[in-house]
């Protein structure tokens, strides 16, 4: 199922667009000839997803994106950034649970100060509604194997802290000035333009990369830790249709996004091995196992339910379907190398 249809014109903003999620959002709704303004300040962005996104529209579409290079943590910058705009998808930030455990003090600072920075600004210039990206990670010391919204757990790392406290900050928002906001926990999204390079990679963009280059993959742990992964397009779908829906102060304002199924390391690294020999692309296949990393939650599942009933998510992607379109972007990507 698509996201609700855009059946008129707005104006948004999406903050950290050139980023992996952020340039997917950006792209979805410039090809559905909305206005868009963007802002990143290139930490994890990249001028290459910006590039990506614009080859694929019409001058037409490409002239509603107005992108701004700029910063969350400076307040005159959101304030700008937020004037006369329709609806927030708040994007940016600094993720990775290990990179946080690293640097605590640049996951406080974006996650912290810009998230109050964006929000704040978007109360003051009245935006419709605000829609932010949370996380899976803030269920943290829950052992239930089924995540649901209404019960979290104390946080297992900066990150996770960090998505917390953005939660409790816009439900405090909510609550004095009455602002429309919903805030979406994703579980493991993943898809074509996600980073594959450096320390804090995800787990499917690395292993890809690594396959490409014919490389021994890692694993933190046995491999029998599951995760309920997201294709990026369910998450556009879940943007979209929470900045659409018609939401009540009185109704639930935080929901999960993900399949609702579980897949282990082992089973995931069968599935991409799969798509690589399903293109006649031969590689040893060969893993490398490490202890497991400080933070990491062992198991998740996504209760969906919430979504589905207030804000009509029906993801579309299962983890193959996903994967398909995944590799195959990564592949021509690397076509010349192959």
């Amino acid at each position: 199922m698509e996201a609700l249809n855009l059946n008129q014109k707005y104006t948004w903003l999406v903050t950290g667009c050139a980023g992996f999620i952020g340039s997917h959002l950006a792209e979805y709704l410039l090809s559905r000839n909305q206005i868009v303004y963007g802002l990143d300040n290139f930490f994890n962005g990249s001028q290459f997803n910006l590039d990506d996104i614009l080859k694929n529209l019409t001058p037409e579409q490409a002239n509603n994106f107005k992108f701004k290079k700029g910063d969350i943590r400076e307040s005159q910058f959101c304030l700008d950034m937020t004037k006369d705009i329709d609806f927030v998808l708040h994007q940016a930030a600094v993720g990775s649970v290990p990179r946080s455990i690293a640097m605590p003090e640049v996951t406080f600072d974006a996650n912290i100060k810009g998230f109050f920075e964006i929000l704040n600004a978007s109360r003051i210039n009245k935006v419709k509604k605000f829609i932010f990206a949370s996380s899976s990670s803030v269920y943290g010391s829950i052992t239930d194997l089924l995540k649901t919204e209404d019960k979290i757990g104390i946080a297992l790392s900066p990150y996770a802290w960090s998505k917390q406290t953005n939660e409790t900050l816009a439900n405090n928002f909510r609550q004095v000035y009455n602002m429309n906001i919903i805030g979406l926990r994703y579980f493991n999204v993943f898809g074509p333009r996600q980073n594959p390079n450096g320390d804090y990679a995800a787990v499917i963009p690395k292993w890809i990369n690594q396959l490409i280059n014919n490389e021994v993959c890692h694993i933190f742990g046995t491999g029998n830790q599951a995760r309920d992964f997201c294709f990026v397009e369910n998450v556009i779908q879940a943007n979209i249709n929470s900045a659409l829906s018609i939401h009540t102060q009185d109704q639930p304002w935080i929901f999960n996004i993900a399949v609702g199924e579980r897949t282990s390391l082992l089973t995931l690294f069968e599935y991409i091995k799969n798509e690589f020999k399903k293109n006649n692309l031969d590689r040893d296949f060969k893993i490398d196992f490490k202890d497991l990393r400080k933070g990491d939650v062992l198991n998740s599942l996504a209760d969906i339910q919430r979504a589905r009933k207030y804000i009509n998510y029906m993801p579309a992607f299962d983890i193959q379907t996903g994967l398909n379109k995944t590799v195959q972007w990564y592949l021509k990507s690397h076509k010349k190398e192959l």
